[in-house]
Order: structure tokens, then C-alpha cells, then sequence
């Protein structure tokens, strides 16, 4: 390891020290405190290409990737504030992620999909971390495979392949409460109307799965990123065409770091009021975006775009549910 390389252990410089203490004030007003036996904080975040890392704190023009230990601590600061996280992006290569993991500490831990095969996996990887202080694996983990035959009211090759990116559910415990996070990253596509039949397929498919659920009284939460491009389009019908709601005060929130982006990629969502589907197991409290944008690098004047390899593009987006049903 060369003499110019620093580690993520390291003091930051005061530059940094003093942005991330700002950054932590913010934090303290924009998101509810994690309360034991009282709440629960979901994240869901697509962190952009999280794979490689340059280990100084703040990489040069030269530098491949642009993400480094500033953007990576800026990073972990945010996750830590959920008690669990769905990302997105993750790339075959865990170096930042690893690094990432020493920040947080050993009361993290972790459960992540293998790299998805073929060109339009894109290397990814979908994973959970969560706070093991308040919450536990209960027990279920699971990539969801589509079926190529008709099953109840999905048609014979409704999805026309297999996802590009395998759906991952995993249970998890919190208290006496137990629920199913299911994460997915919707393919793009050359044409929004590609992503169409997939949101279609996956909004059946996970009706049918939460109603297998009502014998394990097993509620189920959706949450990553769907591309869908905006309210009431197309994309958006599909996603909430077999009942699934977005809570009210996040439907219109913008979901990206570029001002002029109306795009709604970020989605979370679960059945409410729907025949033979258990109701959830944790009560919606509120929900928001954080929008970091203008509070992380502020001493590198980088643009929007900028931004975007060394933090993300897309905003984390959180809801809070009470324990106390």
C-alpha cells in the first residue's frame, strides 16, 4: 500500500471534522431519533455504483473512482441514523462497502445478494444492513423467482425473462414485531415502456406472495428502486396496480440530486386494506427524503453531477414506524 494512501480509521482533517459535525446537526433535525422499544426507522437508498474506493480523503481529477473517504463518511453518517437500510448498486467489488462497515461498527451487520450475471445485472449486488442492537434476522432470506408458467392471475410469460436483478426478501424481528422487507432495482431499459411489464408482473407477483403470508400473519414492506418515472404515469399504475400504496406525505417528494428531476426512482410501499393480506405488523408513523445536496463537500464547489460519484445521484429515502401497535 503506497505512502499516499490514508485509512477510513484515520482522524479526518478538521475540514472534514467540521463539515460532518454540521452535517450530524442537520441530521438531528431532518430525521427522528432511533428510540429503543419505541420505533423503527427503513431506509432504502440506491447508492451509485458502490463499489471501488481512492483512500484519500479527498480524490483528484486523476483519481478513478471519485469516490473516497470524505464522500464515504458522508455516506456512512446517513446510514447509521436508520435501524435498517436497503441499498441498492452495490457492485461486485466490496471495498467500499467493507470500509463502509468499519465506520458503523460491530453493532452492524449485514446480508447481501452475489453479483447479478449478464450485461443488464450490471455487476449489482441488492443488501440489508441493519442496527443488531434493535434489530434481528427472523429467520427468512430469499431471491424471488419468477414463474414462466400461468399461476393464478399472472399470465404465461407475463415477465417475457427473468428479472436482471433478482428481488431479495429478508424477514427481520424487531421487539415482539416481525415483518419481510422485500428490495428491488427495476431494469431501466432503453424505453421507459420496457419497465412496464416487470412493475406489472412484480405488483402481482408480491400480491400473491403477502396473501401466502396470512398463515404466517407475516406483513410485507417494498422498498428500492423502481424507476418509476413520475406520479400517476404509467410505470406508476403498474407499481400500485394490485394494491400497493405509498404513504401520502411522500408521493410528491423529489428523489434525485439534480433540481430539474421530477423522477420518482424510490419508492416504498405495502397493502393496506386488502382482502386475505395481513395488515402490518408496524403503524406508519412519517416518512421524508434527505436531501444532502447542499449540506456534504461544500469546500469542493463540485456540481450536481459530481456529487453524484461520490455520494449518489439518488436521495435516501426513510419511514418511520412505531413499534407500539
Amino acid at each position: 500500500m503506497g505512502n499516499n494512501q490514508s485509512k477510513i480509521t484515520e482522524t479526518p482533517p478538521q475540514e472534514v471534522l467540521d463539515e460532518m459535525e454540521e452535517l450530524n446537526q442537520v441530521l438531528d433535525v431532518a430525521l427522528p431519533f432511533k428510540k429503543l422499544d419505541h420505533n423503527i426507522l427503513i431506509g432504502t437508498w440506491n447508492i451509485r455504483a458502490f463499489g471501488g474506493l481512492t483512500e484519500k480523503w479527498a480524490a483528484e481529477n486523476s483519481d478513478s473512482p471519485k469516490r473516497d473517504l470524505q464522500s464515504l463518511v458522508v455516506i456512512g453518517a446517513i446510514i447509521s441514523r436508520f435501524d435498517i437500510v436497503a441499498i441498492q448498486e452495490i457492485k461486485g467489488n466490496l471495498k467500499a462497502f467493507r470500509h463502509m462497515l468499519k465506520l458503523l461498527g460491530n453493532h452492524w451487520s449485514f446480508i447481501l445478494t452475489d453479483v447479478c450475471g449478464g450485461a443488464e445485472g450490471n455487476d449489482e449486488r441488492l443488501a440489508f444492513l441493519f442496527d443488531t442492537r434493535k434489530v434481528k434476522l427472523s429467520g427468512l432470506a430469499c431471491e424471488l423467482v419468477v414463474p414462466n408458467e400461468k399461476i393464478e392471475s399472472i399470465e404465461e410469460g407475463a415477465f417475457s425473462r427473468q428479472f436482471a436483478r433478482t428481488p431479495y426478501a429478508v424477514g427481520f424481528k424487531v421487539e415482539d414485531k416481525t415483518f419481510v422487507l422485500v428490495t428491488l432495482h427495476v431494469l431501466y431499459g432503453k424505453r421507459a415502456s420496457d419497465r412496464t411489464g416487470e412493475l406489472e408482473g412484480i405488483a402481482q407477483w408480491l400480491k400473491n406472495w403477502a396473501t401466502d403470508m396470512n398463515s404466517f400473519d407475516q406483513s410485507l414492506i417494498v422498498l428500492g428502486d423502481f424507476n418509476i418515472d413520475r406520479m400517476g404515469d404509467p410505470r406508476y399504475q403498474a407499481f400500485t396496480s394490485t394494491g400497493l400504496q405509498v404513504p401520502v406525505d411522500l408521493e410528491a417528494l423529489k428523489r434525485t440530486v439534480f433540481d430539474k428531476n421530477s423522477t420518482y426512482y424510490t419508492q416504498i410501499a405495502w397493502f393496506e386494506n386488502q382482502q386475505h393480506i395481513p395488515e402490518l405488523s408496524i403503524k406508519y408513523l412519517q416518512g421524508g427524503v434527505f436531501n444532502f445536496g447542499p449540506h456534504v463537500m461544500k469546500n469542493r464547489s463540485l456540481t450536481p453531477m459530481q456529487l453524484s460519484w461520490r455520494v449518489s445521484d439518488h436521495l435516501p429515502l426513510w419511514a418511520e414506524f412505531s413499534t407500539r401497535c
